[in-house]
């Protein structure tokens, strides 16, 4: 029998296991092992491999991929996520955008990468991922977008309706839109101003080397290989891999 690692510790599961659909308390067909399934998902999630290379303990790898798109098209990920991750602190909030490459694999979908959140940018076939963290590094909201895309145009939906002091952002963020946003709400913008301004703009530079904490919050996602190269072909299943990687970090 294949010997695996498995992620899912016996606290991180009391965690989730009631918030996962399939229960028997649950309306229609009971799931069998949800456990063993998330354990599936998750070893491809940090793995990247195929999923036709799953290992064998966990059943056929093709009941397994379409279930994780049933999960998928129901939002379950995204679901989970948010329900281990309700705490959040709103001191101040941080925002950062990187480029995740798309595996050559991944730029096949039906209708094309232009639907998909993939672009070509000077790193070849890319996805832009632009996330909000709170005061404690927790990771509150992501966006994704194709990767040429400026990663400014990933600010609204992630400050919609949430109540922060300050916004950490790089000279990225520098924009006359989003400051005077900023200012309408009452909150200091830590971002530093683009060397084309005509006029000196000041900052928190004190506060603004709190800015690791969003890029520490990068590198835990990252280590989860699907999460650093997107393997995915479609945003719906790149962005559940993205929440499933985050819950599982979030339960810890």
């Amino acid at each position: 029998m294949d010997q695996v690692r498995f992620v899912v510790s016996d606290a991180v599961w009391a965690k989730v296991a009631l918030l996962l659909p399939g229960k028997a308390t649950d309306p229609g067909a009971t799931g069998k092992d949800n456990r063993l399934f998330l354990e599936a998902v998750l070893w491809r999630v940090r793995t990247g491999a195929p999923w036709r290379d799953l290992p064998n303990k966990f059943g056929r790898w093709n009941s397994v991929f379409q279930r994780f798109r049933r999960w998928v098209r129901a939002g379950v990920f995204k679901r989970l996520f948010q329900q281990v991750s309700d705490k959040s602190d709103f001191e101040y909030a941080l925002i950062y955008g990187t480029i995740v490459s798309a595996h050559q694999k991944a730029s096949d979908a039906k209708g094309g990468t232009q639907h998909q959140a993939i672009g070509r940018s000077r790193g070849g076939l890319t996805t832009k991922f632009v996330a909000l963290v709170d005061a404690l590094g927790n990771l509150v909201r992501f966006v994704l977008l194709p990767g040429q895309r400026h990663d400014s145009i990933g600010v609204p939906p992630l400050i919609e309706d949430i109540a922060f002091g300050a916004l950490l952002g790089e000279r990225a963020f520098d924009a006359d839109w989003l400051r005077a946003d900023l200012d309408a709400r009452g909150a200091a913008a830590v971002i530093p101003p683009k060397g084309n301004r005509k006029a000196a703009i000041s900052f928190d530079r004190d506060m603004y080397r709190w800015r690791h904490l969003i890029e520490n919050t990068f590198a835990k996602l990252k280590e989860f290989r699907a999460v650093a190269t997107r393997y995915d072909k479609t945003d719906a299943s790149y962005d559940a891999t993205v929440h499933l990687a985050a819950a599982v970090i979030a339960s810890r």
